[in-house]
């Protein structure tokens, strides 16, 4: 099949195009390094032609709420028109679990526009949401760590290992659109400040971590918020054997 991958240099947007590849599927990227602009629509028709489906790993780095709604719901109303004119049969798009019982959060309000625009548009369509990713502690702790000190919210998450993920759309992409798909999660819960001290630890790093909901995520996240709902699909790679191939930092060799 010949598919194309919306964010195809970021995290997930790159595992998902070798997925793809190893199985011997032809992959066209969508990014601006790749010469298409998601947000202006350049690019988009020339890439899509000829793809059977694609799959959205796209994101924003907005944190004020009206931008990053404004943002994704562009990219992603682009993406949505530029599939309809090429006769592109299926749309899968990467989500959040839990975006539909947080309010506040300016990331999560994007997504719910991005899902709605998916729900309500023309090309058969299926929604991926997958809980956090196996490295979201250490890149919480990074947006404040300071002179070897962190702030992190205690949030209880069941995450998922970023290769997990990739495969899981690179499967549903080769499929028939489902509609919603279940939950991805990983093996087990976990609290987020200790996935951020044990990643530190593998990393042969030393970070003083502060608990507080004073920070980029508040109270509203607490308790089971964030984890997947009955009829989850369990992906396999647990925590620990994600921190095992972990590399060392330059800072620790």
């Amino acid at each position: 099949m010949r598919i194309a991958v919306a964010g195809a240099t970021g995290n997930i947007g790159s595992l998902t195009v070798r997925a793809l590849e190893r199985e011997g599927h032809q992959v066209v990227g969508i990014s601006r390094a790749q010469g298409v602009d998601l947000l202006t629509g350049d690019g988009l028709d020339r890439a899509l032609t000829g793809v059977d489906a694609v799959v959205d790993a796209t994101n924003t780095t907005a944190a004020d709420r009206s931008t990053a709604v404004d943002h994704l719901g562009a990219m992603t109303r682009n993406l949505l028109a530029a599939e309809e004119r090429a006769g592109v049969r299926h749309h899968v798009l990467l989500s959040i679990v839990g975006i539909h019982r947080v309010g506040g959060n300016p990331h999560y309000a994007a997504k719910r526009e991005q899902e709605r625009l998916v729900a309500e548009g023309r090309v058969p369509w299926t929604i991926v949401p997958a809980t956090q990713f196996h490295d979201f502690a250490a890149m919480v702790a990074s947006w404040t760590e300071r002179d070897g000190v962190a702030q992190i919210a205690p949030l209880l998450v069941q995450p998922v290992a970023p290769a997990d993920v990739a495969d899981v759309l690179a499967q549903v992409a080769l499929g028939q659109p489902r509609g919603h798909h279940a939950d991805l999660a990983g093996p087990e819960p976990q609290d987020l400040v200790d996935m951020a001290r044990r990643t530190h630890q593998a990393q042969g790093r030393q970070v003083t971590l502060v608990p507080t909901w004073s920070g980029a995520f508040d109270t509203e996240m607490a308790g089971n918020v964030l984890l997947p709902g009955e009829g989850a699909r369990i992906a396999p790679t647990t925590f620990a054997d994600w921190l095992a191939d972990l590399p060392k930092t330059a800072e620790s060799n």
